[in-house]
């Protein structure tokens, strides 16, 4: 079968690697869709296990089925999690699946930039979701990371009728925008580099979406009755970002870091003024649990968050390197997806 094998961002090749063969328990699905993440780009982060095939955001056909596997068959169209917590550790009986020690160990062989992917037992079991008639391949790989935002939101005690200030209009940010209106968010104001991105923020329900390069603490002021912002995701690395955060959210109110930092980045918190006199809550959100994956599927069916219209390139698994270029650049992409069998 062809791979898209990562060595760096720009440095992708289309190889031959044998096609995955299946044990007791397991899947093979063919891959019909796969989205290219923003931490598939983080070099940095990826470089040293290089080279491998990266894509976590699939959705396929069930091709073969293995032996004790009686609720999925060939056929089925399904979305699957690279990683699977183990549902009986401290960690996940506590709600803390994202944190579980056998999340941080499973994965795809090899990868969803590629024609077939295999499976494991564990990923079988406790991290395949079926896609509904009405939901298409394209749509379902936004299963994970919408899984992802609900996670964030309910870490951050989103409620209806506050303010909600998304900092970063990428995929993520837009998804963030669309989630928190669809939970009753009473003000959504986004923020981005790019004219193009902030355009999406207002397509997609932002009711002010306002440059990075102005003082966004009194912009978010002047659009929302004088006040800060309850809830701030911070959906870009950028420092000057996170820094922005922490002064645009209100007493009382939450930051929540969605998007990791370079290596190395840190801030100056002051305990007084943050914690002490303002009670503000820092907080951080790593992927998402199976629950949320079940709850991200209905939504994306119920078009109650609507991602079609955030894809902008549908690619040739021989074009991946230009879809890494696309969202590495972050110009004029939103989403990229991968179509292997094209």
């Amino acid at each position: 079968m062809r791979v898209a094998m990562y060595y760096n961002n720009k440095d992708i090749r289309i190889e031959e690697m044998p096609t995955p063969g299946i044990g007791p328990g397991e899947l093979l699905v063919r891959i019909e869709a796969s989205g290219i993440c923003g931490s598939d780009v983080m070099e940095w982060y990826r470089i040293k296990r290089a080279p491998l095939v990266l894509g976590h955001e699939i959705a396929g056909e069930v091709v073969e089925v293995g032996e004790g596997v009686d609720r999925y068959k060939k056929g089925d169209r399904v979305v699957a999690s690279h990683h699977v917590p183990c549902n009986t550790c401290r960690y996940c009986l506590n709600g803390h699946h994202t944190v579980c020690e056998t999340l941080r160990r499973t994965n795809f062989d090899p990868g969803g930039f590629a024609e077939y992917v295999r499976l494991p037992a564990i990923n079988t079991d406790r991290g395949v979701y079926p896609i509904p008639d009405k939901v298409s391949f394209e749509e379902a790989t936004f299963t994970e990371p919408l899984a992802c935002v609900l996670r964030a939101q309910r870490i951050a005690g989103l409620q209806p009728g506050e303010t909600v200030l998304v900092i970063g209009s990428g995929i993520a940010g837009l998804l963030h925008i669309q989630l928190a209106r669809t939970l009753g968010a009473g003000r959504v104001v986004a923020t981005d580099i790019s004219e193009i991105r902030l355009q999406a923020a207002t397509a997609f329900g932002a009711d002010a979406a306002i440059h990075a390069s102005k003082g966004i603490p009194s912009e978010v002021r002047r659009v929302n009755d004088g006040w800060l912002a309850d809830k701030v995701f911070v959906c870009t690395g950028a420092r000057p970002a996170n820094l922005q955060a922490l002064e645009s959210v209100e007493r009382g109110g939450t930051v929540l870091f969605f998007a990791p930092t370079d290596l190395g980045v840190t801030l100056p918190i002051s305990v007084n003024e943050l914690f002490f006199r303002n009670d503000i809550t820092l907080t951080t959100s790593y992927a998402g649990s199976p629950a949320d994956h079940v709850t991200a599927m209905e939504l994306i069916r119920a078009r109650r968050v609507k991602v079609n219209k955030m894809i902008t390139h549908r690619l040739r698994l021989s074009e991946t390197s230009k879809g890494f270029q696309l969202v590495a650049e972050a110009q004029e992409s939103i989403k990229v997806i991968v179509e292997p069998q094209r």
